[in-house]
């Protein structure tokens, strides 16, 4: 099997996309992705991201990729736990505080910092619309994030999702209100779950 060969076969492997890293780790030469460019076989989505051409690009992804240590939060959080039913019109990505949110900023990422301790708190996996896999915060997370925020978010947004919550089958109250907690918003989601359940 050629280079190219393989290159194309990754890629058909993960959801038509590949990245520079793939290629890298599959220890091919790198300028065998510039050839499958060159051959229309692939095109360049963006820096060190490659997609099939009858494939549609995964945002999420490539930004995922792009900024790996951001953490799908707030809306677009919301949008892929199925607790709105609109895309959001930018994607908002949390980083740990230190990281340099600039570029992330200047592509049109709403980017958010939050402390180092609380970082990790409730990061899962879940897969893009498009199926590939990407880091996002739990429902319980998301929804305590948008309770802080609630000056940023718009108030139907918040009262649509925590609708939506209770209506889940795999709901966890309490880690609800352990992560209130923590984020310092256990009032908030207190009057919350008290009109709602």
């Amino acid at each position: 099997m050629t280079y190219v060969e393989q290159i194309l076969d990754i890629a058909k492997q993960f959801n038509g996309m590949i990245t520079a890293t793939q290629v890298t780790e599959a220890e091919i030469p790198r300028r065998c992705l510039t050839e499958c460019v060159n051959k229309e076989l692939l095109y360049k989505a963006s820096r060190g991201v490659y997609v099939l051409p009858d494939v549609w690009e995964d945002e999420m992804f490539i930004l995922q990729y792009k900024y790996p240590k951001g953490v799908f939060s707030y809306e677009s959080a919301l949008y892929l736990h199925g607790l709105v039913d609109s895309n959001p019109l930018r994607y908002t990505m949390t980083f740990p505080k230190g990281y340099n949110i600039t570029a992330a900023k200047n592509y049109g990422v709403g980017a958010k910092i939050v402390n180092v301790e609380n970082y990790d708190l409730g990061l899962i996996e879940v897969q893009s619309p498009c199926k590939n896999k990407i880091k996002v915060y739990d429902a319980e997370r998301t929804l305590c994030d948008i309770v802080k925020g609630i000056n940023r978010c718009d108030i139907q947004i918040v009262n649509s999702a925590m609708r939506n919550y209770v209506k889940l089958k795999d709901k966890n109250i309490n880690k609800l209100f352990e992560y209130s907690i923590q984020l310092k918003v256990k009032s908030q989601i207190a009057h919350y779950m008290e009109v709602l359940l």
